[in-house]
């Protein structure tokens, strides 16, 4: 561990106040570096982060947790230098884009960080942990329920993410389950980038090509609500399911409200990064997760849970962002 210099004052990103910190000798540092909240996933994502640096703070006053956000690559490419010059002893990091975080996840690995990636794989792994949700897991689990409520049958339009590998293994996913039912037909399947704007337009021109479809699968809660007032403003009552994507506090409220149409979401929990930096902290110390005989597991998929009316208040969390 290196020589800790005395940090003072409260640390900023732009205009957002992230974790404060006060003047201490801790004993351990770690710092968390995430994307900016551009949308809902994001927002819940700096939530969770700032709340399990809050939570573990209180719980280990030898540690000083630094949690920081960038609307950029390069940003934080810039934030993590910086928190190197700050002294971490371990690294929790979504990348905002892999190939851009590569050199400098890879440079603070190499150095002795203990490092925690999160949800974005690097091609060239450079960490001691990586934590993610289970991207084919969301699509099988849509694509199962969406078929057995709609009896086996019918007409479904397929709202895409982004076009990188993790909506690939989402739509794939889906894709292979509902080949195993010939009597459903997917008439359409169009990416939306994750942004609610371009959702909207894109579901009202599909509304405006097709004239009877049966359900929607919107890999995205963000874009599941765009998705609605399209088809809302178009008076459409043809449609009765839309799964949504992610388990986003709105949208699991409308599934534990019994909404008519929005039945289902399948789980991609923003609050990975708490348990990344959970695992951090443990880590960094050099102990074993519980009473487990092995050090913190090197690789580790979260499960895609669905989420219906029957479970939905178990998932639903009053004060998250997300």
């Amino acid at each position: 561990m290196g020589l800790k210099r005395l940090i003072k004052g409260t640390l900023f990103v732009g205009a957002l106040l992230l974790t404060p910190f006060a003047a201490s000798h801790a004993d351990y540092r770690i710092g968390v570096s995430v994307p900016a909240a551009d949308h809902g996933w994001t927002a819940g994502l700096l939530w969770w982060a700032q709340k399990a640096a809050d939570d573990l703070g209180k719980k280990y006053p030898d540690t000083e947790f630094f949690v920081v956000a960038a609307n950029s690559g390069t940003k934080q490419v810039a934030d993590v230098e910086d928190l190197m010059v700050k002294q971490i002893d371990a690294l929790v990091i979504l990348p905002h884009n892999p190939a851009t975080l590569q050199q400098v996840i890879s440079e603070a690995y190499d150095s002795g960080i203990y490092t925690v990636v999160v949800d974005r794989e690097l091609e060239t792994p450079a960490q001691n942990v990586f934590i993610a949700g289970d991207n084919a897991g969301m699509g099988r689990e849509a694509a199962k329920y969406m078929a057995e409520k709609m009896d086996e049958s019918g007409n479904i339009i397929v709202i895409e993410g982004m076009p990188i590998p993790i909506n690939a293994q989402r739509v794939n996913a889906f894709n292979e389950v509902m080949a195993q039912y010939p009597d459903i037909k997917i008439l359409d399947s169009q990416p939306s980038d994750w942004s609610p704007q371009k959702a909207l337009r894109v579901m009202e021109n599909l509304l405006r090509k097709h004239h009877d479809i049966d359900a929607v699968w919107a890999g995205d809660d963000d874009v599941l609500k765009a998705v609605m007032q399209a088809i809302e403003e178009a008076g459409r009552d043809d449609i009765k399911l839309v799964v949504g994507g992610g388990g986003s506090k709105d949208v699991i409220g409308m599934i534990k409200d019994d909404h008519p149409v929005v039945q289902a979401t399948v789980t991609y929990p923003p609050s990975m990064v708490a348990s990344a930096i959970a695992l951090a902290n443990t880590g960094v110390r050099g102990k074993n997760l519980g009473d487990m005989y092995h050090h913190v597991p090197a690789r580790i998929v979260l499960d895609a849970e669905l989420i219906t009316e029957e479970n939905a208040k178990n998932f639903y969390v009053e004060d998250a962002a997300y």
